[in-house]
This record gives structure tokens, sequence and C-alpha cells, in this order.
């Protein structure tokens, strides 16, 4: 292996101040000439040598691309390369180290910006999330805020209008309400600022192009004053974070709600129930509905609850234990049957077993909806439900939201939906 005789000393830095760097990056300073600095603080830096020089200075401006490179294998002493915050980290250091050997390059990282913005909020920051659309699309920031972390830091760039893209993709996922909006500035430097932002006003005139974004969870009740009749927002709806699959998503469940026909009067039982979505929204715009919800899961009831609280309905029954518990264990008769019924959640059998259970108890004009995502069972279902009597029809539902990138706009595709409806 041929010996490595110069060194690459990448010095990460969160201050423009000299005196502020540790003895040894000080020394290490003054005794190399030859020193690549990003051309956005390159009169910053070059200042640190007009009160310290032991030996002549010759700069380099980085615009951290191939001439940096090409400098820098060029240099046949050690030189030092100033970066900011830890250069490992959404740095510089990924590019080095597909450019040159490990035996070259010496790091020396300082505390990353998103240590300092936490640091200066006072929150805790072990499970935050982050990405980076600094030269990059916001393919990955949309694929995060969908997962609703408690905490979100994002990497900004300047040049993409990346806070407008940021404040488009809140207000398109409905989640404009869902976090307080921390603008950071210039963080460690002379300049720096924080400040909370309403992502739904223009931002600011006086922007810093060093910042970062901090999104934090809203503490913020959502009223029920403000929710409308029908489409509801998925936003307003409680469920647990790791498990997204509790609540049906408003595009669907605005079919759902149609398909149903929604008598004024009846019953409908939801089975697989969820957070309770698609009865207490069925509910809100019948209110003399009597609303039966099933859910096996731990903690369902509960949701219900709470979410029924929320849009000002009461739902008259929630069970929270699986549909054949319930038809084996309890005593159907003492129960009103549906008028409506909803089976989702449950696999191919458990929906067979329902059909089979319910279906000859229900009247003309009744109908049953279920959602479908395995196209394998579709067969089945429908034959089951024609079998007792119910003419069906099957829909497609595949929705595309817009989402805002550099470029402009692109769709998103929602997880499409099969809706089987019979109507007896």
């Amino acid at each position: 292996m041929t010996e490595v005789n110069r060194r690459i000393h990448v010095i990460g830095i969160n201050s423009f101040k000299f005196e502020d760097l540790s003895f040894k990056l000080k020394n290490l300073f003054l005794e190399t000439e030859n020193i690549a600095v990003p051309n956005s603080y390159f009169e910053e830096i070059k200042l640190w040598s007009e009160d310290n020089l032991l030996k002549k200075k010759s700069f380099f401006s980085s615009k951290s691309n191939n001439e940096l490179i090409n400098w820098l294998r060029s240099q046949k002493a050690d030189v030092i390369l100033i970066s900011r915050g830890d250069p490992l980290w959404y740095g510089i250091g990924r590019i080095l180290l597909e450019s040159f050997s490990k035996d070259e390059l010496i790091f020396y990282p300082s505390n990353t910006c998103i240590q300092l913005a936490f640091s200066k909020l006072k929150i805790p920051w072990q499970e935050t999330i982050n990405v980076s659309i600094h030269g990059r699309d916001s393919t990955k920031l949309v694929e995060v805020l969908k997962t609703k972390p408690h905490n979100l830091a994002i990497i900004t760039d300047s040049k993409n209008e990346s806070l407008e893209i940021i404040k488009k993709n809140l207000s398109e996922l409905n989640l404009i309400d869902f976090y307080e909006f921390w603008l950071c500035e210039e963080l460690g430097f002379e300049n720096e600022n924080i400040r909370k932002l309403n992502p739904k006003e223009k931002l600011p005139s006086d922007i810093s192009s060093l910042n970062i974004v901090i999104l934090t969870k809203s503490k913020k009740n959502h009223s029920n004053k403000n929710i409308p009749l029908f489409g509801i927002s998925d936003i307003i709806y409680k469920t647990f974070e790791d498990r997204p699959n509790l609540l049906t998503k408003r595009e669907v469940r605005i079919q759902i709600l149609a398909d149903l026909e929604l008598p004024k009067e009846g019953v409908i039982w939801d089975i697989g129930a969820g957070c309770g979505s698609i009865g207490l929204e069925a509910l809100k715009l019948r209110p003399n509905l009597d609303l039966f919800c099933i859910d096996k899961r731990i903690g369902s009831k509960s949701l219900i609850l709470e979410n029924s609280k929320k849009l000002g309905v009461k739902p008259r029954l929630i069970f929270e234990e699986d549909i054949i518990d319930t038809l084996n264990t309890r005593n159907l008769s003492s129960f009103e049957k549906p008028n409506r019924l909803v089976i989702g959640g449950c696999d191919k059998k458990t929906k067979l077993i329902t059909i089979n259970r319910f279906a000859k108890d229900m009247h003309i004009g009744d109908i049953i909806v279920i959602p479908i995502i395995d196209i394998q069972t579709i067969r089945e279902l429908k034959e089951e439900l024609e079998d007792k009597n119910f003419k069906t029809n099957l829909n497609l539902i595949q929705t595309y939201k817009s989402l805002s990138i550099a470029e402009g706009i692109r769709l998103e595709p929602n997880n499409p939906v099969f809706l089987l409806k019979g109507k007896k």
C-alpha cells in the first residue's frame, strides 16, 4: 500500500470567530498554508489570518464541486477544508470519501445545526427525523411527513425556494395545523435568529440563506366548531401513530359514505372500525342513526370515544373485540340488525362469515359495503353477496394528490382500494 504523505483536514465550524476554535485546531490553522473555504463565508475566514500569521496563507474559494476536488488533488502538502457543522452529516464528507482514501482524510466535526437548533428550542431530539432538501427534491420530505413524526428537522436550500415548498407540502397533506414551524437562521453565528412562523402567512422578506426548519408537533386541540359536515380531514381523527391503517383515508371514506346511501333513521354497523372514521362521519351526517362499532385492536374503543367527542356524536355501542367473538358469544337478538353494514379490517374468511350471519336478516334496500385491498378476495365476496340476493357493483378508487416540488407540482398516488357494494 502506498503511504500517504499529506492529509486533508476537514474542519467543521459553527462560528466565524477564530477564538471559538479549540487550541488544537487553532494551531493547525496557523501552521497550514493552503486552506479551502466555502465561497459563502470566504471573506470571514480570510480575516482569521490577519493577526495570526505564522505562515503565508493561500485561500481557495470552494463551490464544493469538481474544481475543489481537483484543487485538493493538486496539493502536495497538508491542506485544510473548512466546512459547517459535521462534514459527515449531510455535508461534504461523503463526496470526499468517494474521491480520496480514508487515510488522506481527517475529520473534525463541530455540532450539527440540528443539535444547535434543539438546544436553543430546549426540546429533546433523540427521536427526531432528519431530512435534507438541500440540492435534492422533496420526495423524501413528503414520505416522512406522511408518517407524522413528532419532530422533523429539514435542511433547506435557498436556491429552490424550499421554505415555500415545505409550507405547500404541509398544506397539501393537511398538516398545516399539525406542526409548529420554527425557522432557525445562522445558528451558532453572530446573526443567529430563531423565530416561530405561521405557515399560513407569507414568509418574511429578511430570511438568511443559512437556515434550517424544525417542525414540532403542535399541542393545539382541534375544535369541532370548524369540522365540516362531510369530507372531514384525516388530521381531525386521532389514531395511533404507529398504526396509520386504523384510519380510512378521506377520499375513500367519502365514496364509502356515498355508497351507503345513508337513511335518515336506521342502524349502521361498522366492523373493523379502527378509529371510527367511517361510522362516526355517517353519524354526523345522519344524527338519528344508531351506530355499532366493532374493532378487535386494543385501544380502539378509547380512540373511537375520543373521536366521537371531537365530532359531537355518540355511537350506540362500541365492542373492542373480534367480530367472530361478537357473533359467537353475544345474544345478537337483543341488538338491532343493521340496515347499513361496513365490513373492513378483517380477513376474507371473517368477511364471508359476517356476510352470512347478517345478510339473511337484512331487508330490501339495505346495503353492505366492503373495502378491499386484496384483489384475490373479490370474486368470493361478490358471489357470497349475490347468493344472498344482493345486487353488486365494484369500484376501484385510485386518487392522486398534487404535491409541490422545486420544478412545480407532481401527482402523488394514494393506495388503490376496491369498494364492493351489495344492495338487497
